[in-house]
């Protein structure tokens, strides 16, 4: 941030080795901040991930107006501004596979593996949700193994729909599988809605149909059952939930539609709110958060800065509405904040994890 304006400095997303006295003051948060946030949605845009977004056409990915700045210095140095102890990182909408099976598989491992760089390079400061090139799935299987059994991934990252494969997809049950196995967790983030680019129109899709995006798809998630044939997989809602607090009646009074004679009941949303984690990340005060809290378990509920397609002023804003929301009493607060999180993430309980 320019401390003559006020205004963030434009970032060129290049790597940059932090030099012994930057060190000395990021590696102060460490022991400082011991007691600092956890933010479970928070993203990264190495530099070459940016020239694959750029290669690919998606110079304006959803219709944002440009791939936001990032660097590892600069994202330390913003975590510290929001008494971030820790990060957990992936890569947001669009993902990875722009329609080349080869390069996403190659491009997913790439981002694997920087993500393992970044944990291994600041101990206590980051972690990471994997990323898998789906729809190719005999490929992501083998991703995933890699990144949580090789390179100590937290879980994976899937984006509300790849390339038309939405969360209740049939052929996504063997990564379902893989993750519930391993108790791990599933942090999904939405994106365009598929087939429907034209609905960017006169406004970004983040604006708008993200909300709607993240409901469809975790609805599908719910109604497909794959919370009952993995109750031991967890999965991370973004955005205080989107819509779902709002329609689980709703869901639920139209159930009777989705069953035949002698089939067994239906998935219920209401019940399934309950199993369901949600980070806080964008703007949940005071409506949506108090739609949440009605159908939620408090326990799951997380801190999430968005950074860096949030801005960090922006991100500071936010924060501090969490802070001062009469929604949550200072327990729910700290909770929120850090607590659910190391209880979703046990490593996270280390100093040095």
């Amino acid at each position: 941030m320019d401390e003559a304006t006020g205004e963030l400095r434009p970032r060129t997303g290049a790597r940059q080795e932090p030099e012994t006295h930057s060190w000395l003051v990021l590696g102060k948060a460490v022991h400082d901040m011991a007691s600092g946030r956890i933010d479970l949605h928070a993203h990264y845009v190495p530099d070459f991930y940016r020239q694959a977004l750029l290669a690919a056409g998606e110079e304006h990915p959803d219709g944002i107006a440009a791939i936001p700045g990032w660097d590892e210095l600069s994202a330390l140095r913003d975590m510290d501004e929001l008494n971030v102890r820790t990060a957990i990182l992936s890569i947001s909408s669009p993902g990875v596979h722009f329609g080349n099976s080869d390069h996403a598989i190659a491009l997913a491992r790439q981002v694997n593996e920087e993500g393992a760089r970044l944990v291994k390079r600041y101990p206590g400061r980051f972690g990471f949700f994997a990323t898998l090139p789906v729809p190719e799935f005999d490929e992501a299987v083998v991703e995933l193994r890699y990144a949580l059994d090789v390179l100590g991934a937290d879980g994976i990252v899937l984006e509300s729909n790849q390339r038309g494969v939405y969360l209740g997809d049939e052929r996504l049950e063997p990564i379902y599988a893989e993750v519930a196995a391993r108790n791990s967790v599933v942090f999904t983030h939405p994106t365009t809605p598929f087939g429907a680019e034209h609905l960017s129109g006169r406004y970004p899709r983040p604006m708008l149909e993200f909300m709607f995006e993240s409901t469809r798809s975790v609805a599908d998630f719910i109604l497909s059952g794959v919370p009952n044939r993995h109750p031991s997989l967890r999965l991370v809602v973004p955005h205080a939930g989107a819509a779902l607090p709002v329609l689980v009646n709703r869901i639920d009074m139209l159930l009777p539609l989705l069953t035949k004679p002698g089939d067994g009941a239906a998935p219920s949303a209401r019940e399934a709110m309950r199993q369901l984690h949600f980070d806080l990340a964008g703007a949940p005060v005071e409506e949506l958060l108090r739609a949440l809290l009605s159908v939620a378990d408090p326990a799951k509920l997380y801190y999430g800065s968005d950074y860096p397609f949030t801005p960090a002023d922006v991100c500071v804003g936010l924060a501090q509405e969490l802070e001062k929301t009469s929604l949550l009493d200072d327990g729910l607060r700290d909770q929120m904040f850090q607590g659910n999180a190391r209880a979703l993430l046990p490593r996270l309980s280390s100093t040095d994890a």
